[in-house]
Formats: C-alpha cells, sequence, structure tokens
C-alpha cells in the first residue's frame, strides 16, 4: 500500500490503493528528468498518451460504432499533439474523424507538428473550425486543447472551441483536464470544458477533484518508476493495465 504525505491529494485505484496528485510543478519535472536525462522521448510518451486516448474513444462510441462522427480538438503544444495522435489512430478505426485546430499550423511544437505530418499520412486533412458549426452534433468530442500548463483565462480560438464542445450536446473526452481547468486548484479562471470523463496522463492532478472532469481514468505512458521517485514520490501501480479507472478522494 502506497504510504502518501500528509495533506497530498490522492485518488483511489479499483483495488483500493491510492495514487498521489503532483501538481503542475511537480509533472513538469518529471517531464524535464524523462526528456532530458532518462527517457522516455517527449514524442514517445506522445504516442502513448494519443493511443490510450484513442482506446478509450473508442470505447466511449461502442454502441455507435462503426458509424459515429468524432471530433478532436486539439492545441498547438503537447496536450494538442497527444490529440492530433489520437486522431491518426481513430482514423484507421472510425468513418467519420473530423481534426480541428485551435491555433494555425505555424504556431504548431515540433513534436505536435509531427504529429500532424503523420495524421495527413492517413489521407485526411484538418477541418477548418468555421465547419463546425454547419454540420451536426458529432458523437463524441474529444478535447485536446490545454494540458497542466494552462496560465489564465483560455481567449480566442480556444475560448470559442470550448464554448462549441459545451453546447454541441455531444459527450466531451479530455487529455489530462479538461482544458480551462486549473490543474492545481480545480478552478477555472474563464471557459472551461464540461466533461463526461478525461484520461489523465501518468499520474493525476490535483485540479480533477472538481466534478467538471467527469469520470477520471489514468494511462501509463511509459514513464519509469525512477523518474518519479526522483521527486519523492512513489509511482502508481497500473497492474496488468494500460489504462486504470480512478476514484476520486471523499470530500469532506
Amino acid at each position: 500500500m502506497m504510504t502518501l504525505d500528509a495533506g497530498r491529494v490522492a485518488y483511489s485505484l479499483p483495488g483500493g490503493d491510492k495514487v498521489a496528485a503532483l501538481s503542475s510543478a511537480e509533472m513538469r519535472e518529471v517531464d524535464r528528468i524523462a526528456v532530458e536525462e532518462m527517457g522516455p522521448a517527449l514524442l514517445q510518451m506522445m504516442e502513448h498518451a494519443g493511443r490510450s486516448l484513442a482506446v478509450l474513444a473508442i470505447r466511449a462510441v461502442r454502441d455507435v460504432y462503426p458509424g459515429g462522427r468524432t471530433v478532436i480538438l486539439a492545441g498547438p503544444g503537447g496536450n494538442g499533439g497527444g490529440g492530433i495522435c489520437a486522431a491518426r489512430h481513430l482514423a484507421w478505426r472510425l468513418d467519420e474523424v473530423e481534426l480541428v485546430l485551435s491555433a494555425p499550423e505555424a504556431d504548431l511544437s515540433a513534436a505536435a507538428a509531427g504529429q500532424l505530418a503523420l495524421y495527413r499520412a492517413t489521407g485526411r486533412d484538418v477541418l477548418p473550425s468555421q465547419e463546425l458549426e454547419r454540420r451536426g452534433p458529432p458523437n463524441l468530442v474529444i478535447d485536446a486543447l490545454l494540458g497542466y500548463g494552462l496560465r489564465g483565462p483560455p481567449r480566442g480560438e480556444t475560448e470559442r472551441l470550448i464554448g462549441w464542445a459545451n453546447g454541441s450536446g455531444s459527450r466531451i473526452l479530455a487529455l489530462d483536464l479538461p482544458s480551462g481547468t486549473h490543474p492545481d486548484t480545480g478552478d477555472a479562471p474563464g471557459a472551461r470544458i464540461r466533461a463526461a470523463a478525461t484520461l489523465t496522463l501518468h499520474m493525476p492532478k490535483p485540479g480533477l477533484r472538481d466534478p467538471a472532469a467527469g469520470r477520471l481514468y489514468l494511462a501509463d505512458i511509459g514513464i519509469p518508476a525512477c523518474v518519479t521517485g526522483r521527486i519523492g514520490v512513489e509511482p502508481p501501480s497500473y497492474g496488468p493495465a494500460f489504462i486504470v479507472p480512478l476514484e476520486r478522494p471523499a470530500t469532506s
């Protein structure tokens, strides 16, 4: 059984074991150690995240598969890269998959741009966001707009896409955190996604206690246990699975 520091938020795994929540600063340091010192590389983690997201998305549309329509909303950073990766995997498995970017392609990070090139290799292209209002609501919306690096309220096209997703009436699956949710507090400084479910990566974040994140799942993205140990936190035990459900801590 995991021993937790007093005051650290903890979520529950299916067997009852606890998994610690990492603050945004701690998660940033875990990512840094992995990428700069030990591995896996950024693209490896992004691939694991995107494929896990695609697996969960297919589960979410099983009742309408293969005829369900899925829209992926992707931002320009790492979270968006994971969403673009998921879109590639879904493009081979679902009939209707549409990828929408919140920023011009020139603004994509190098990793996200690489994922976009791979997505286009499926023969699909990016859907202009203006087309969303001209089409009916999809069966599923995947939110990969913003991750744990949230700084201030969403603006511009990101804010508009959050509003469209929430108003679509579709089920929303968020990657890591619902966009617009502060990773450490769960507060929303502005517009935020109201998700039916959230797939969080490596370890949960304290802000996922907010019910706006919906049902919670945790994905193993290949970060070695020793990396998390470097910041003094015991890593989760995923057991035999790569995606496991999480339960929120009890509220007092």
